[in-house]
């Protein structure tokens, strides 16, 4: 499904506007196999500023997976030719969400290298993953 990505809300969710000119959708996407950083978080706003530059008023192939609890859809976002999860994982934005990565192996020895390399997020002493600090700030 092609697109134009309209709106960034955070490191691994935006909108996009898809369909022809006079009956286009609007659709609040995922990105699947990653999870970044919460707004609040530490790196959650460059998380969201490097989505922006990837993907803002930019052409979006979709490739849907599911829809999440929320209603959005998950999906495999190429913008510009761009792999949105490996280019958030490779810079430090975003985690390997492992529980629904399986059919992206490459992710991990993405990350491993940003951790390595300390990028992004990885220069924390002691990064919190997104589902931790979910799990401690929005009950």
């Amino acid at each position: 499904m092609l697109c134009l990505v309209v709106a960034i809300h955070d490191g691994d969710t935006l909108t996009a506007r898809c369909g022809s000119p006079a009956s286009y959708q609007q659709v609040r996407l995922r990105v699947a196999a990653i999870d970044a950083p919460e707004s609040r978080q530490a790196f959650g706003q460059k998380s969201r500023q490097h989505l922006a530059k990837l993907c803002f008023r930019q052409q979006a192939t979709l490739q849907p997976v599911e829809k999440d609890k929320f209603g959005r859809t998950v999906a495999h976002v190429r913008c510009g030719g761009t792999d949105v999860a490996a280019a958030q994982v490779s810079a430090g934005m975003a985690w390997v969400y492992v529980p629904y990565a399986a059919d992206r192996p490459g992710l991990t020895a993405l990350q491993d290298r940003a951790r390595a390399q300390r990028t992004g997020l990885w220069s924390q002493p002691r990064p919190q993953a997104p589902w931790t600090y979910r799990h401690r700030h929005l009950r």
